[in-house]
């Protein structure tokens, strides 16, 4: 997950850098190197996301001393936003394929 913030900032001030000059990233070549990028996030924010529930359910089914007062519900939490950033990840990795799609034609 250390590599979805950087990623998506360098994105974000790429993105901010092509309004500004009023110029859209329309070069193929990039593009797929976006899209790559935003796959292979996307698959490794999904095996955070089921690494992290995985521990909950491993905390949850054990005694009571391994799962403090509050901290398996911050798993849970955890858990739930990881899933959240892959689901928007995965949208947007497939958001962008679809426009390199119709770049293409």
């Amino acid at each position: 997950m250390g590599l979805v913030i950087p990623w998506s900032i360098t994105l974000a001030l790429i993105d901010i850098y092509s309004v500004l000059i009023r110029c859209p990233i329309r070069h193929p070549g990039i593009l797929l190197f976006i899209v790559f990028g935003d796959w292979a996030l996307s698959f490794l924010t999904l095996a955070a996301a089921s690494s992290i529930a995985g521990i909950v359910d491993v905390l949850q089914r054990a005694d009571e001393t391994f799962c403090a007062a509050g901290l398996c519900s911050r798993y849970q939490i955890s858990a739930g936003l990881a899933f959240l950033s892959w689901f928007l990840s995965m949208a947007s990795s497939l958001s962008n394929l679809w426009f390199l799609s119709s770049l293409t034609r």
